[in-house]
């Protein structure tokens, strides 16, 4: 019998019994009582113990999933493994096909364009921080899988890693970050749920924030001041310090201060005018017409500009290094001064802002209810005006107008707040021209 054809493999059916038609080279096709028809080879390999050749049969494939070209081609394959003395087996005689390539969306693809999205609203040092934390925590974990296939349980181990090491804060952050994602995936239209949505109520509950240490008491709080001028370091640091228990800036404000910022300094209504883009908050907070934090200044406080007139007046800054004339005081300089004189882990230079609020807060309270009044007073949410607070939910516009409203009783208010602060105090120019450091040799320092 000649080789098979397509016709003749074609038209095989099933007999009474079954039956093979050969190709030639030890391959042909059986065809069972069923019908089936199935692609085989008889082979030789190894030896019995009479060490005679083992007759074997490979198995190629059924028919017509594999055509008579396809059986040819994986018999002349098994030929060659043979003759190689190898054995052959199914598996190798055909070449396996590339797996399909998976297009779907992954979510670090989709996190990485989310954030990118993103970046026009926030700093470029909270843009840093976010992508660090994505990269870190979150896309060398699962950013290389399809996003529809992530799951709850699979973000949640994640999660629970960051808490198991005690940074239960970033884990939540890191998880709100998550979900933020999958809303955006969904949005777009390549997602199909939010795993992270719920997770949080099986992370450990975040940790209260920790209040900055801050002396609250207004006799304490003048101690602390008297105490640290008795210091001896350079007079900027010493007016620095009583500027900003002064005015109740945050640090940061104060560090950057810029002599062009301030206004009528030899007027009746004195001006501190700190730029929108050196406020804290996101970059729409930063870029907001108006949006101008205001400080009026007390006699008191212009009295200490005025001191570091002669010392930095020449320069961009106010408060520069005394090394580097063109950046900024480092912001560990007034907090040094307070542990020097003996406030480590009792007041911090953010803590003249809760000092402020307290004190203030209480003494209008009191001077409201002696006044005959019930209810809040509304000095308080003026002091929050003070200290650059504006609640949550205000309009642009409200905004602006909040952080100019109610001028002329902020300006009492820091009037008042300088004399019950300073009172009986010296000027500041008296630190000017003063020992910066203590001798060698000689009495220490006071009380040392």
């Amino acid at each position: 019998m000649g080789a098979l054809t397509d016709a003749k493999v074609r038209n095989a059916r099933a007999a009474e019994k079954s039956y093979k038609l050969t190709d030639g080279e030890q391959l042909y096709l059986h065809v069972s009582t069923a019908g089936g028809r199935t692609w085989r080879m008889n082979y030789q390999y190894g030896r019995n113990a009479q060490g005679k050749p083992i007759q074997k049969t490979l198995t190629i494939g059924s028919y017509p999933a594999i055509s008579l070209k396809d059986a040819r081609e994986a018999r002349d394959v098994a030929k060659t493994l043979l003759a190689k003395g190898n054995e052959p087996k199914p598996v190798d005689l055909f070449q396996r096909a590339a797996p399909v390539a998976d297009t779907r969306p992954t979510f670090g693809a989709i996190g990485r364009e989310w954030h990118e999205l993103q970046k026009g609203r926030w700093s470029k040092v909270h843009t840093k921080d976010v992508l660090d934390n994505l990269e870190t925590e979150v896309f060398a974990q699962i950013g290389h899988l399809p996003i529809e296939d992530i799951t709850a349980p699979m973000v949640l181990k994640l999660l629970q890693g960051i808490a198991g090491r005690g940074a239960v804060e970033t884990a939540h952050r890191t998880r709100q970050r998550i979900s933020a994602i999958f809303v955006y995936a969904l949005a777009t239209g390549r997602g199909i749920a939010d795993p992270a949505a719920s997770l949080s109520i099986a992370l450990p509950k975040k940790p209260k924030a920790k209040p900055q240490p801050a002396i609250t008491k207004l006799d304490d709080l003048r101690q602390l001041l008297i105490n640290c001028e008795a210091e001896r370091c350079r007079a900027p640091t010493k007016l620095a310090l009583r500027l900003i228990a002064l005015t109740a800036v945050r640090p940061n404000e104060l560090h950057g201060a810029r002599w062009a910022e301030f206004e009528g300094l030899d007027g009746k209504e004195p001006l501190w005018r700190i730029p929108a883009r050196r406020m804290k908050g996101d970059k729409d907070r930063k870029a907001e017409i108006e949006g101008d934090h205001l400080v009026p200044l007390s006699p008191q406080a212009v009295a200490v500009i005025q001191a570091m007139m002669p010392l930095t007046g020449d320069l961009d800054l106010v408060f520069p290094t005394d090394r580097h004339p063109h950046k900024p005081m480092s912001e560990n300089t007034l907090r040094a001064l307070l542990i020097r004189a003996g406030y480590f882990q009792r007041h911090v230079p953010h803590g003249f802002r809760s000092a402020f609020s307290t004190i203030m807060n209480e003494r209008v309270e009191r001077q409201w209810r002696e006044s005959g009044h019930t209810g809040a007073s509304p000095d308080r949410a003026i002091i929050d005006l003070m200290l650059a607070h504006i609640p949550q939910g205000t309009s642009e516009s409200e905004g602006a107008y909040n952080r100019a409203a109610y001028m002329a009783r902020r300006r009492e208010l820091a009037c008042e707040w300088a004399n019950i602060l300073l009172a009986d105090m010296w000027p500041p120019q008296v630190h000017i021209g003063q020992p910066i450091r203590w001798a060698a040799t000689g009495p220490g320092r006071p009380g040392r």
